[in-house]
């Protein structure tokens, strides 16, 4: 089938290649000149392992194509996915100007049936809207649309696309759900979880939403073992081992970032505010992640004795989380604002992130960047780990001079830290 993508940001793009990598025709639109240029070239904009050794394999199967022409993206296009940003606004709302103005050009630019399928996350309602815009744009257009969420992990995004927990679309009537039933063929038929509409928006959504909780909550459960001398590391395994449960989400840290869970959290607090429905335990998981990115500023000020004025701090870790360059809503850059706002000197080090970083916390001339993390943490009154990537678990410690060690990532076993000489910090326990 002939599949046409608008938008070749993070879910576009790796929606894209992973339908091509299914034998599907696909053609991947976007406005950004310099993006598709790249992308013709083989030169993927974001970090994401094993991506662009998947587009490799589609492009020499010539299965994808990359273009700014959505006319000639079109034609002999049956499922047109929507998969552009829908960045939130200052209410909270999600941003669907970039949504509507895609619909609004398919309806121009189409002349045969077209599926119209919102991938990007969106809020419930707006599969209608987008509905009532493509009939308003071209009456005589034979046209259906249809959610289809995604549930992608930065770090994991082709492992989740092509062996998915379930695979969630929305539809009208039956051609729609022939055609996902066809486009999704290679996966086992249960796999596909057909709802309506609506249903289908509000799942990604009620999804994440209930992810940040868990996460706010075993970060309480957190503060709650060090302040009565438990252990959280305990607790978690032990709470996990319920299958009512399950371990996933259950590691206590700096709060959750991101692309995903603080937009959605508030797009769906505000759009139940629209409805009328009061989401109480949605609000205080807000508030509690904000009260929980502060509160570990406070952790490390009181390693450092409340002093941090001139005090040097290496931070590994810049990323949201491990095996992204992804910055957005990062609790490590939220530490790293605060502490060079106190006084402190940062000497910052991520695997990935680091670019980004700098465009982000450039104007403090108190922050550092290092590719080498030896050198970061050379001299430094302590060591911060705010992002969990793996790598940093395969440290060699003895290279490491600096004394106090602040794992916000629980990455260490503390027994084995303080055996080696460590001054060491977790997160939920002594």
């Amino acid at each position: 089938m002939k599949i046409t993508v608008i938008g070749s940001g993070y879910v576009g793009l790796v929606s894209g290649i992973c339908f091509a990598k299914l034998g599907h025709e696909v053609v991947c639109v976007d406005k950004d000149a310099s993006k598709i240029s790249g992308l013709q070239s083989g030169l993927i904009p974001i970090f994401e392992p094993g991506l662009k050794e998947m587009l490799d394999e589609v492009v020499a199967a010539n299965k994808i194509s990359f273009t700014l022409d959505l006319k000639s993206a079109l034609q002999d296009s049956i499922a047109v996915f929507i998969a552009v940003g829908t960045p939130q606004d200052e209410d909270g709302s999600a941003d669907l100007s970039h949504v509507l103005a895609a619909a609004k050009e398919i309806a121009e630019f189409s002349t045969s049936y077209k599926l119209i399928v919102t991938k990007s996350t969106v809020p419930a309602g707006t599969g209608y809207k987008v509905k009532k815009l493509v009939r308003t744009t071209n009456p005589d257009l034979d046209f259906a649309v249809a959610s289809n969420p995604e549930f992608l992990r930065e770090g994991a995004a082709i492992e989740d696309f092509m062996n998915p927990d379930r695979i969630v679309v929305g539809v009208e009537d039956e051609k729609s759900r022939e055609i996902f039933a066809e486009i999704y063929a290679q996966f086992p038929s249960q796999k596909l979880i057909v709802t309506d509409i609506i249903t289908a928006e509000l799942i990604k959504y009620a999804a994440n939403s209930f992810l940040a909780t868990k996460i706010s909550f075993i970060n309480e459960m957190a503060d709650l073992c060090e302040a009565v001398g438990g252990n959280i590391k305990q607790l978690s395994y032990a709470m996990g081992l319920d299958d009512r449960i399950g371990a996933k989400f259950l590691n206590p840290g700096p709060g959750f970032g991101g692309s995903c869970f603080p937009k959605d959290i508030l797009a769906i607090l505000n759009f139940a505010q629209e409805a009328q429905v009061k989401l109480s335990l949605i609000s205080s998981v807000v508030d509690s992640n904000n009260v929980r990115k502060n509160s570990m500023i406070n952790k490390i000020a009181k390693v450092l004795d409340n002093d941090l004025v001139g005090k040097k701090i290496a931070l590994f870790g810049l990323a949201f989380k491990g095996n992204t360059d992804d910055i957005r809503y990062s609790p490590a850059i939220h530490i790293a604002k605060e502490l060079a706002k106190k006084g402190a000197k940062i000497a910052a080090h991520d695997f990935e992130a680091i670019e980004n970083s700098k465009r982000e916390l450039g104007e403090f001339s108190n922050i550092e960047f290092f590719q080498d993390l030896y050198q970061a943490a050379q001299n430094a009154d302590a060591i911060v780990i705010a992002t969990e990537w793996k790598e940093y678990q395969k440290i060699d410690l003895s290279k490491i001079t600096t004394k106090k060690f602040i794992d916000l990532r629980n990455l260490f076993d503390a027994k084995t830290m303080r055996e080696l000489g460590f001054e060491y910090h977790f997160v939920g326990g002594k």
